[in-house]
């Protein structure tokens, strides 16, 4: 009984390690990267959440990157799209100061 209680609060130390490195990495290494040019990455945000196809026949990878912001910063349920954008702008620029 006494290994299975060890087994687990091993198992849950490693648990909450990963998920607070996840969240250092994405504060402070992912969200600086777009300090560069944030209104490019947004625009894109926009167009991604908007258009069912919002690539068209521009290269990929910049929406890629641009897409990394919705899964670090995920939109609140029924959020407007114009509010959503308002806040990322703000979590970046909290990252880039």
């Amino acid at each position: 009984m006494l290994k299975i209680a060890g087994v687990f609060i091993v198992i849950g130390g490693l648990m909450m390690w990963v998920f607070n490195r996840a969240e250092w990495y994405s504060e402070d290494v992912l969200l600086p990267r777009f300090c560069e040019n944030p209104d490019a990455h947004l625009s894109r945000v926009e167009k991604i959440l908007q258009n069912k196809n919002p690539i068209g026949d521009d290269a990929k990878r910049p929406y890629i990157i641009a897409a990394k912001l919705i899964y670090i910063i995920p939109r609140k349920q029924d959020e407007p799209v114009k509010s959503y954008i308002a806040r990322l702008r703000e979590r970046i620029q909290e990252s880039c100061r």
